[in-house]
């Protein structure tokens, strides 16, 4: 076999070795459902704010707050992150009252983009 040959039979395999190489799949994390739920009017006051996504986060610079009509954050400052389910976070809060309230969140991805969002609920006079 000459140079030329060989060429022809290496370039081929190497480029078809290298398009079916498995990829490595990094997905951010979505938020997949909250409590209260984005949009919803509920009667009463929730005791906390939970937020699930379709992926476990990252423990260290999770955020969540929620904040009035007013601008003021009404939260206890408190975030935690389930135990036994790494997708889920919550913040509690103190007895709210009737008004239009904005759930801020960031979290980090376990591949490490931060995502952030924010929704609102309200709670009916």
């Amino acid at each position: 076999m000459n140079k030329l040959s060989i060429t022809r039979i290496i370039k081929p395999a190497v480029i078809l070795t290298t398009l079916l190489s498995p990829l490595p799949a990094f997905a951010h994390a979505i938020l997949v459902k909250s409590q209260p739920a984005k949009d919803e009017t509920i009667s009463q006051s929730p005791k906390q704010v939970d937020l699930w996504f379709n992926d476990a986060v990252r423990s260290e610079y999770k955020a969540v707050a929620v904040i009035d009509s007013a601008g003021k954050r009404v939260d206890n400052h408190d975030v935690a992150q389930g135990l036994t389910d790494g997708s889920h976070i919550y913040a509690t809060v103190p007895n709210l009252a009737p008004g239009t309230y904005t759930i801020r969140y960031r979290v980090v991805s376990e591949d490490t983009h931060i995502v952030t969002g924010k929704f609102e609920f309200t709670i009916k006079p």
